[in-house]
């Protein structure tokens, strides 16, 4: 499988290089799409081998991403693995998304941090809960964490469903709209390096924007 590793980018000029080089080390392509970053993050991941794709202004994780899926598309890639660039996701659990998803090609495998929550956040593990349990409702599968940005999204996925979110949401939007497009979704365990940088997430807005889109998708059943 032809694989390429798609990484939204703000201003994480510190990380982007060394989450670059760990997703090049396992022999994968990178293409960073660097959101109207201030600081040094486009041109730190061109420097580390990552093809980048500048957005003038900031548009939002969603965005940056659906744009990233869509050069991935036009590139003839077989699949994207959809990784952040603060440094979180550990590239050695590639090996076991692609393992998953080398066997079922056409589909979303999500990683799935909840076999290790010790050091998560504890209102994010609630809300992270309280939203898996929703988005698992919708889709009628047990999905065990349907907000972890790690994940593998099969070509035929991207090329079935139409993705219009511009924020965090668009975790579950690929969710839902997989499911309802009749593709199975995985989950494998992994692990998640928290440290001190200041998570971008912004709590009530980000929960009001996911609230919206959820309501949103009943609507459309």
């Amino acid at each position: 499988m032809k694989i390429c590793v798609v990484i939204p980018v703000y201003n994480e000029g510190e990380a982007v290089g060394f989450v670059v080089d760990s997703a090049r080390r396992k022999g994968l392509d990178v293409l960073v799409v660097n959101d109207g970053s201030t600081d040094s993050s486009g041109a730190t991941a061109r420097d580390h081998g990552a093809r980048v794709l500048d957005n003038p202004v900031k548009t939002g994780k969603g965005a940056s991403l659906r744009r990233g899926f869509e050069e991935a598309l036009a590139r003839g890639y077989d699949g994207v693995v959809a990784m952040d660039g603060d440094g979180q996701h550990d590239a050695e659990d590639l090996d076991k998304i692609l393992r998953t998803a080398r066997e079922h090609p056409a589909s979303v495998v999500t990683g799935s941090r909840m076999s290790s929550v010790k050091e998560m956040p504890f209102i994010r593990l609630v809300t992270n809960k309280v939203m898996s349990w929703m988005i698992s409702c919708l889709c009628r599968c047990r999905i065990a964490d349907t907000q972890c940005g790690y994940r593998y999204i099969g070509a035929d996925v991207l090329r079935a469903v139409s993705l219009e979110s511009s924020g965090y949401e668009i975790e579950s939007e690929v969710l839902i709209k997989a499911c309802r497009a009749g593709f199975p979704v995985y989950s494998v365990a992994v692990r998640t390096i928290y440290s001190s940088e200041k998570s971008k997430i912004r709590p009530v807005k980000d929960t009001g924007r996911f609230l919206t889109y959820f309501f949103k998708a009943i609507r459309r059943k």
